[in-house]
């Protein structure tokens, strides 16, 4: 099998064909990034480099197989300036679909895989007609800790539906592996230090950002639950619970028009511009927080507003306090992710080597491909390429 590879990033193509055992004849990438070319014959010397995509001639080359190629997305990403096809990134997509159509004069029974964000309908319509089928979408949520909605057009596996027989991609959504962002975190004591937020600045507009987060409001531990009384009125409720933990969390900092915030459970998508320094890992335990006045007659703060032991319990929760009692990050850490835990996210194995400085290695994985998606689409080529 030939492929020919448009936009290779850091061949994340060709990490999922590695991973899926497939037997690559010659695999062709067009890439102009210096660090990422770099970076690709590293892993994989044999990868025969081909320049500028706009300089590609698929007569040049031999029969080609399998086309992929992720075109940039600047110009149509709903987080830009969505200039899109007037953006001159964007308008790259028109090489893709020329070499296409080169590659099919050849070869009949080639096939193709382009990848792209998440767009505006009226775009999206645009590419399914010049490729003449229309996308999956795959959210790479389902393979790993990323919220990250991409668009793939392939003909590997296909599907005819309607009156005039619009053809659809056919690839079935991956399982849901129920994959979260506490899954891909190293351990703390091999996170360097460097990694950690100092600035006390920023890390006290953290903790007031996470004591105006209702998502953080305390929760009962059942470890250390205590008895539950309830009176004649519901509002007498109370519980004995000890020090919360938070489930590890990515505060996303304010930009644009988007004004940042918590997510929780899956990392918010990763992108090629500082996405390491606008998103930071937030974890640690909570109690509930002195507030410095003085209450029950000015003789001292009502029992849900002491500050108890870390090591004991702390008071019992009101009901009418239990979704709102301030509270305060203790013993916690906040940090950037790790290329490593980056690299997690994109689904990268660990097989995979750097050879390029952190600030490339988390541009490539801004700028690439969830592996296992990819492997996922690439997988059903088992069944069409002889």
């Amino acid at each position: 099998m030939n492929v020919l590879s448009l936009f290779d990033g850091m061949s994340c193509g060709q990490i999922a064909l590695r991973e899926l055992g497939m037997k690559v004849d010659n695999y062709f990438a067009s890439e102009i990034d210096r660090h990422a070319i770099e970076q690709t014959q590293f892993n994989f010397p044999g990868t025969v480099q081909l320049g500028d995509v706009r300089k590609v001639r698929a007569k040049d080359l031999p029969r080609i197989d399998l086309l992929i190629g992720g075109s940039p997305c600047q110009g149509f990403s709903f987080a830009g300036k969505q200039l899109n096809f007037n953006d001159p990134r964007s308008a790259l997509f028109f090489e893709f679909v020329r070499i296409w159509h080169e590659v099919k004069a050849v070869n009949p029974n080639a096939r193709f895989m382009l990848e792209n964000v998440r767009m505006d309908k009226r775009f999206e319509n645009i590419i399914s007609e010049y490729l003449g089928i229309r996308p999956v979408r795959i959210n790479s949520s389902l393979v790993s800790a990323q919220e990250r909605v991409r668009l793939y057009w392939s003909d590997i596996r296909i599907r005819k539906e309607g009156l005039f027989g619009d053809v659809h991609t056919d690839i079935p959504l991956p399982e849901d592996r129920g994959i979260l962002l506490v899954d891909i975190l190293q351990p703390e004591n091999e996170v360097a230090v460097k990694y950690h937020i100092t600035k006390r600045s920023t890390i006290e507009r953290i903790k007031r950002r996470l004591d105006c987060n209702s998502s953080f409001a305390p929760r009962v531990n059942p470890q250390k639950s205590g008895t539950l009384t309830v009176g004649n009125n519901s509002s007498k409720m109370s519980l004995t619970t000890g020090t919360t933990l938070i489930t590890p969390q990515i505060y996303q900092r304010p930009h644009g028009g988007n004004k940042g915030g918590f997510f929780g459970g899956k990392t918010p998508t990763l992108t090629s511009s500082s996405w390491h320094q606008n998103n930071l890992l937030v974890s640690g335990r909570r109690v509930i927080q002195l507030n410095g006045s003085k209450e029950s007659n000015g003789r001292q703060p009502f029992q849900q507003n002491r500050v108890y032991s870390v090591g004991g319990i702390s008071p019992a929760l009101c009901s009418a306090h239990a979704g709102s009692a301030p509270a305060v990050l203790l013993d916690g850490y906040i940090r950037r992710l790790t290329p490593t835990e980056c690299a997690r996210l994109q689904t990268i194995p660990s097989w995979y080597k750097w050879g390029c400085s952190e600030t490339q290695q988390y541009k490539m994985l801004g700028n690439g491909w969830t592996v296992e998606v990819i492997k996922h689409i690439l997988s059903f080529l088992n069944t069409r390429i002889q």
